[in-house]
């Protein structure tokens, strides 16, 4: 009977032994999660809920735009906590040079390899230690995960914030490089999606970009980078006006580009800008001052019914191919800015649009693109 009892409890013991082996060796399967309870649940959980996405805001976007940033990535925008398309656009960034797949959402392995989350090989050191007094000692020896991002070649990553960009080194349809990322990643900042992100190609996609945001921005929508567009980008420095008005001469909507000193007829330039707009759309004064001349259609046949509004420095606005002047405005009448001057026309033998010229202090005529568009009004 005491044999028999015996073999029994052997049996029980070597069944248990092997049971609770088994248990810890069978972390990845049901089983485990009820036999280790809460000892493997920390090794998953942070890496599962720790992940911002696209559109979230936080300490851990912060996070993330802080390891792409020390891997040498510009982020437009800097670290603002906020997984907005340019942290999305340089995550992709990211995950091109690494030779991930580019999806611009923050997986796992990605994360894994910005050092934002502990790696498998860790995680499964942890586990399996209490099964063998020799598995511990190795774990301290391991290398951790992070410094594996140091394979990463910071000297080829796209640096735009480095560029100082001038209008030779426009990039054109076909071009490939740093410039053309940097390109793209303004377009980016400025909440034009470019499809296929930052990818240093210019393609159709950047191509379709860039006339959305000229569109947008109520400029001359070719598709192609021209000066104009890259001061509405802030790749270029906006010019020192010579001149500024608070109001912009025409009530919306209307249009307009620049066509400074472009011919018109054999012999004459361009010295102004035309506006286009409806007849009958009111006719702003751009500033306080003067009128001080009044033209007729009757005598000024070039210009049709036209005015000049002189401030106290000299320097006076030209309007011309006005429909009709506003009732009480005459020369020597003082008006302030926003005050309606008259109607846009055709007078002067012209389709309807506003012909508007800017004379600094009384001189010579200077091209007034820039000092209207600083107050462009026309899609507002």
């Amino acid at each position: 009977m005491q044999a028999v009892l015996g073999t029994a409890l052997k049996k029980i013991t070597v069944g248990t032994a092997v049971a609770v082996v088994a248990g810890l060796f069978a972390f990845g399967t049901p089983s485990a999660s009820a036999n280790t309870g809460s000892a493997t649940a920390p090794a998953t959980a942070p890496v599962r809920a720790g992940l911002p996405r696209f559109g979230q805001s936080g300490d851990a976007v912060k996070a993330l735009q802080q390891a792409l940033v020390a891997k040498g990535f510009t982020l437009v925008g800097g670290v603002d906590g906020v997984f907005s398309p340019r942290t999305r656009a340089t995550l992709r960034n990211f995950q091109k040079v690494v030779g991930f797949r580019v999806t611009g959402r923050l997986d796992k392995r990605t994360a894994r390899l910005l050092g934002l989350v502990a790696s498998n090989v860790a995680a499964t050191s942890a586990t399996l230690a209490p099964t063998t007094t020799t598995v511990p000692a190795p774990t301290t020896t391991l290398p951790a995960p992070a410094p594996a991002a140091t394979e990463v070649p910071t000297t080829t990553t796209p640096a735009p914030a480095a560029i100082v960009w001038s209008v030779e080194m426009f990039p054109a349809f076909g071009a490939r490089g740093e410039v053309v990322s940097a390109l793209q990643n303004a377009l980016i900042g400025a909440g034009i999606e470019v499809f296929g992100g930052a990818d240093g190609v210019f393609g159709n996609a950047t191509k379709s970009a860039i006339s959305k945001f000229q569109a947008a921005r109520n400029l001359a929508s070719k598709g192609s980078l021209d000066e104009a567009t890259a001061i509405e980008l802030g790749l270029l420095p906006r010019p020192v006006l010579s001149v500024t008005i608070p109001v912009f001469p025409v009530r919306p909507a209307c249009y307009f580009i620049d066509t400074w000193m472009e011919a018109r007829g054999p012999d004459r330039k361009h010295e102004g800008v035309d506006i286009i707009a409806n007849r009958g759309q009111e006719v702003l004064a751009v500033a306080d001052g003067t009128i001080t001349k009044m033209y007729t259609a009757d005598t000024a046949k070039l210009s049709g019914n036209a005015l000049r509004l002189t401030m106290g420095d000299g320097t006076y606005f030209f309007y011309a191919h006005l429909d009709t002047f506003a009732p009480g405005i005459a020369v020597g009448s003082k008006v302030a800015a926003g005050q309606v001057i008259g109607t846009v026309g055709s007078t002067g033998a012209t389709t309807p649009h506003l012909h508007f010229e800017v004379h600094p202090q009384g001189g010579a005529a200077v091209n007034p693109y820039p000092i209207v568009k600083s107050v462009d009004a026309c899609k507002k």
